[in-house]
Order: C-alpha cells, then structure tokens, then sequence
C-alpha cells in the first residue's frame, strides 16, 4: 500500500494580522508549516509529502527551507482560489505520477491535511489510515465541550451538544475515490474533504482526533501552540 499526504497551506493570515500568511509564522525558530511536515515525517517517512502552496508563496517558503534547513522531503504543487480547488490540484499533481486505477494491484490510499495543524498525535493519523484501508474514508473528531445554541434570525435555542462533533484533519480516502469525488463542481456546502466524499455517494467513518490537533488561525491560537510546543 502506498501513503500520500497532500498538505493545503493557502491562508492568507487574515484573521491572524499582519502581512505574513499564518503558515509561515515562526514558532521555536521554524515556520508552522515546516513543524506540520515533520509532524508526518516522524509518524511515517516512507509516505509521500505533497505541499500545496499558493504560487506567490512558494519562493518564501524555498527561501525558508534553505534558510533554516528542511530535512523532511516534499514536492510542491499550486494552490487554487480555493481550498476544493487547492485539494483538486495537489490530487491532479498525484494523478500524473499514480494515473488511474487501469492496471494496477496496490491500494493507494491519500490524506488531505490542513497546513496549520502541527499538533496531530501520529496514532491518530494510523488510525485515520487503518480506518480508510478498511472502509475508503476516514475522518478524526473530538467532542464538542461548549454549550451549543442555534440561531434563527434574533432568537436562539439550546442544542444538544453530544449530537455534535468537532472535525479535524487528516481526512484519509481511498485515492480512486478521492480523485472521481473531486470531477464534481465546485459548491459552496464543501467545508472539508468528507463533504465531498459525502455528497459523491460514499460514507464517512470517523475515528478519535486529539484535543491538541489546532487549526492555528488566530493570535490566541498562535499562544496556545507555543504552550504546546514547550510542553
């Protein structure tokens, strides 16, 4: 069986501030980013690792690597308006080298995984991959510890919050699946990878995330991963 990782990394930074995209942002003398790639480097270095960068962004992150030292191997490939159409081109970057199912007699199985999510435990990421083997897509989550109240127009209602799960990524498929699940048109209902598995016809399993794995999007984010990366 062959692993890909396809790690999206299109952020602008707004909701972070300033002009540097939050991928980039130096946490322990390297960029976010860069901690994501070793996070998957560590859990498996057998396992191909496809970046996909907005082109504008892709000499500061070769700059980057020269600079500090990027051990981890990886291949680039361009980022789209948005995040379907970034997962589009890293999946048409793997279908030149992999092609398509014609002929072949290994199971080739991709995750898609969000840049600035450095934190994912590496038994989350082989459970997602076990999951996936077995059933063609897999997802981690972690419980909603919040109250929940939902809203229509200015009046509003509790929920019950253990119908609800928080998703994370890596979102793992079936690498045929995948690529047909992508041949669908853009539509705004996609939020991740399992929404368009889902509404090409196939059903999603998940298994447990870790409370750990944040999407750093914010100053305050951005604090608690230097409190996790010191831990």
């Amino acid at each position: 069986m062959k692993k890909y990782v396809l790690i999206v990394a299109g952020g602008r930074g707004l909701r972070m501030g300033g002009d540097l995209p939050k991928q980039f942002i130096p946490m322990e003398g390297k960029p976010v980013l860069m901690h994501t790639l070793e996070a998957f480097h560590r859990w498996d270095a057998s396992a191909g690792l496809i970046l996909v960068l907005p082109e504008d962004h892709q000499p500061y992150w070769k700059m980057l690597c020269r600079e500090i030292g990027c051990k981890v191997p990886h291949r680039i490939a361009n980022g789209g308006e948005t995040r379907f159409h970034s997962v589009r081109n890293g999946l048409n970057f793997l279908s030149d080298e992999i092609g398509n199912a014609a002929g072949r007699d290994e199971k080739i199985l991709v995750a898609v995984h969000d840049g600035v999510r450095p934190f994912v435990a590496p038994e989350v990421v082989e459970q997602c991959f076990a999951e996936a083997e077995a059933s063609g897509a897999a997802i981690p989550v972690v419980p909603v510890v919040d109250s929940l109240r939902e809203f229509s127009g200015e009046s509003s209602h509790p929920v019950d919050r253990s119908r609800y799960q928080a998703v994370q990524t890596p979102q793992v498929f079936d690498y045929d699946l995948l690529l047909k699940a992508y041949e669908q048109p853009y539509s705004e209902f996609f939020t991740d990878d399992a929404s368009v598995v889902e509404a090409f016809g196939h059903t999603v399993r998940t298994v447990p995330g870790n409370r750990e794995n944040i999407k750093i999007t914010t100053p305050f984010d951005l604090l608690v991963a230097k409190a996790l990366l010191v831990k």
